[in-house]
């Protein structure tokens, strides 16, 4: 017996599975959530932490999503509700076995509990003053990367999110295909690794990066440690929320849910559980 699934198991099993998720009740969905949205967040400052004071941008990048990686490892590992990977739900709807208003409940409240989650985790890198070692150089690092995403153009973060959540969306896939604990942790390295190195948007990871810059932003020593001077002006609650947040999420759900979800679904789903009952109920008739 194989340690993995197949693809047409994969997709199955992620059907199955879509179907769990969008039973649970409301306060479970919740609390799953701000957990991934923790978890996420841990993922998000741990390679903050790392790099913030590399100046090569491509090796720099490739360490970040390397130790960001972990934090999908422990949502899908330990056990949590991510509404990134909760996109996958799609399959669900398509094969008629989840309703629309189960899955979009789904994706709201484990969106919320992400950004308490996330939120949480921003509190505490701001309580513990973690942002002001290396002479605020940390904290510096953090108000130019929140900076950096609220300049993206609508569009350009509505791809960067597509692009994103395709690569996501594809590392729970791997992570659902494998049996065991090291099968799990490589089929979510590379695809987390590859996203972060290519500098795509992801929504619940922005959900830290934003706020963290935000409130970094507040702490004066912070703010000219980061030398941008009236630049920080663009960095503020609307352009979080509207020059990238909104982007980004409707990124992520397209390039989730239509290019694998729906890819996947379309290629080993779609009419063959129908065939599947037919073929049974033509056994049963003759039987008789």
């Amino acid at each position: 017996m194989s340690n993995y699934c197949t693809p047409k198991e994969i997709t199955q099993n992620t059907l199955d599975i879509g179907c769990v998720k969008s039973s649970m009740d409301i306060t479970k969905m919740l609390l799953l959530g701000v957990l991934a949205g923790a978890y996420i967040a841990f993922g998000a400052e741990g390679s903050t932490m790392a790099t913030h004071d590399i100046p090569l941008v491509g090796l720099g990048r490739f360490l970040s999503g390397a130790i960001f990686a972990t934090g999908l490892m422990m949502v899908i590992i330990c056990g949590a509700e991510l509404f990134t990977g909760n996109v996958l739900i799609t399959i669900g709807v398509l094969e008629r076995r989840v309703s629309v208003a189960a899955m979009l409940q789904n994706w709201f409240w484990v969106y919320c509990g992400n950004l308490i989650g996330s939120l949480l985790i921003v509190y505490f890198m701001y309580a513990s003053n973690l942002w002001s070692l290396n002479n605020s150089l940390h904290g510096a690092y953090v108000i130019k990367i929140a900076l950096g995403k609220v300049s993206l153009t609508f569009y350009e973060a509505f791809i960067r999110g597509i692009m994103c959540n395709w690569l996501v969306c594809l590392a729970v896939w791997m992570a659902y295909s494998a049996k065991d604990i090291v099968g799990k942790v490589w089929g979510i390295f590379f695809p987390i690794m590859l996203f972060v190195t290519s500098n795509f948007e992801h929504s619940i990871a922005n959900m830290y990066y934003l706020s963290a810059g935000l409130l970094a932003k507040s702490v004066p020593a912070l703010a000219e440690a980061s030398k941008l001077g009236v630049k920080l002006d663009a960095l503020n609650l609307e352009s979080v929320i509207i020059g990238n947040l909104v982007p980004v999420t409707l990124g992520n759900i397209v390039g989730g849910a239509l290019f694998v979800g729906s890819y996947y679904w379309y290629c080993y789903l779609r009419n063959a559980n129908a065939a599947k009952s037919a073929a049974l109920q033509k056994d049963a008739a003759c039987s008789k």
